[in-house]
């Protein structure tokens, strides 16, 4: 299982306690925020990209944010191409709806972290299933999802 990879990496990093599994799904913004009881725009999502190289990238966003197409072809340097439902858990460990950046284990997948996370006290990624998440800083999330970079590659609501 998914959440289990998630826990043992959170594990390494003494944060596995952080991680709160529900009887509710949590797989969309939407669930994911009423489970928790915060705005939408809280919950992290991971999205999931192939490069032309075959490589992966991995973005977490704020939950009200959208991938800019223009933005996101200045710093990667091609078209935004989405993950297959089928090669995200190969990329990922994770099955759709619980996709987080914990538990990684190719070396071919970059992991970002988009400026849009930064206007929050704490957000909520997923932890591998579609129920459940756990709470860090943005600068925390940095930390433990060995982020490269803080990017600027999403549009939010008001843009």
């Amino acid at each position: 299982m998914s959440i289990e990879i998630a826990r043992e990496y959170l594990k390494g990093y003494g944060m596995d306690n952080r991680i709160r599994e529900f009887d509710v799904s949590s797989a969309t913004v939407e669930l994911a925020a009423k489970a928790v009881g915060t705005d939408p725009a809280r919950i992290c999502k991971t999205l999931s990209f192939k490069l032309r190289d075959g490589s992966g990238v991995l973005v977490q966003v704020a939950g009200d944010a959208r991938v800019d197409n223009r933005k996101y072809r200045e710093y990667f340097g091609e078209k935004a191409r989405m993950l297959s439902p089928e090669e995200v858990p190969q990329y990922t460990n994770h099955e759709i709806g619980g996709v987080c950046a914990f538990g990684v284990t190719r070396d071919d997948v970059k992991i970002y972290c988009d400026m849009s996370l930064q206007r929050f006290d704490t957000v909520f990624p997923a932890c591998g299933s579609s129920n459940s998440c756990a709470e860090f800083t943005p600068d925390e999330l940095f930390e433990v999802s060995k982020s490269l970079e803080w990017i600027d590659v999403s549009k939010l609501p008001e843009d």
